[in-house]
């Protein structure tokens, strides 16, 4: 037999406090069981399936694996949710996942379950693990605010511009991976050049408005160490230029490099204020110049990690 797994499933959806509760649990119950603890998770978003679109993302799928891995994982497993897997069994996900390996037992919330029509609960699991010869660890969910932490709740908080509440769920300050693209330059023949971002897949995003950031980039090769920046982001339609879609730009404080194609992830760090429309383009230079003089001084006095994910705060 092979590897001996303490194994956990779910989606991950945001890698919030309640997830690494759930995490830190396996990593201990794997230490009691001689075990290595083991994750799957699914991508897409099963919802994807279910309801035909998934839900905003909380982190992308890059910093979900970096996570799980930062919690102790020492495996992941993620499997593609289709409609051929989500037909399966209970049972038989778990026999797929075991071919080869020895399932030590399984960590679960209450909530927990998995398997055709979400038969794979706690309870039958614990008959099944009695058949087959494994564990049912159940593990009560994290209640902050006294009630469960979870994904929608963030989404809900961040939707409503509520960034500390959302935080303190999260673990780590809200924030966003995109990619930067060619926009109007308009930003910069106003003195002020941003990064324009655009995402892959629909992300949760604050209200609109103007925030101080912190923006971090690099770090996946060995002659590209990570980056860090200071700056004031602006979320929204650009109403002063007849609006327009929805849009993220960032400017980044002493900073005049090319970003295009860079993967950026942008902190926020505190809303200053709303968007809205000014009568002139003098006007909206001297807000600018009085947004990013805020923003500098709230990034200086902020002490709270925001750069890298892999260094932001842990519970």
């Amino acid at each position: 037999m092979g590897l001996r797994m303490a194994l956990t499933v779910g989606v991950f959806d945001g890698m919030h406090r309640g997830h690494f509760a759930l995490l830190a649990a396996t990593v201990r119950e794997a230490r009691a069981w001689n075990a290595t603890p083991v994750a799957v998770t699914f991508e897409p978003h099963p919802d994807a399936l279910f309801r035909g679109a998934p839900p905003p993302r909380l982190c992308d799928g890059q910093e979900r694996l970096e996570r799980l891995a930062a919690a102790g994982l020492a495996h992941v497993v993620v499997e593609r949710f289709d409609a051929a897997f989500a037909a399966q069994s209970a049972s038989e996900f778990l026999a797929s996942i075991r071919r080869g390996r020895d399932l030590a037992g399984l960590v679960m919330t209450p909530e927990s379950a998995f398997g055709r029509g979400r038969e794979g609960t706690a309870g039958t699991l614990s008959e099944l693990g009695r058949r087959d010869g494994f564990r049912v660890a159940v593990v009560p969910p994290l209640v902050v605010g006294g009630q469960p932490v979870s994904a929608s709740r963030i989404r809900d908080l961040l939707a409503a511009g509520r960034l500390a509440a959302a935080s303190r769920l999260l673990g780590r300050r809200a924030a966003v991976v995109g990619t930067v693209v060619h926009g109007d330059g308009r930003g910069r023949d106003l003195g002020y050049p941003t990064a324009n971002v655009e995402f892959d897949a629909p992300v949760v995003l604050p209200p609109d408005g103007i925030y101080a950031a912190k923006v971090t980039w690099g770090g996946l090769a060995i002659l590209q160490p990570m980056r860090h920046a200071a700056g004031v982001a602006s979320l929204g339609v650009r109403p002063t230029f007849g609006g327009g879609e929805r849009r993220l730009e960032v400017h980044l404080f002493d900073f005049d490099e090319r970003l295009y194609g860079e993967r950026l992830r942008i902190v926020f760090v505190r809303r200053q204020r709303a968007e809205r429309r000014f009568r002139s383009e003098a006007a909206l230079v001297a807000q600018m110049e009085r947004d990013a003089s805020r923003a500098r001084q709230l990034l200086a006095s902020d002490r709270s990690p925001g750069g890298s994910f892999a260094a932001s705060t842990m519970p």
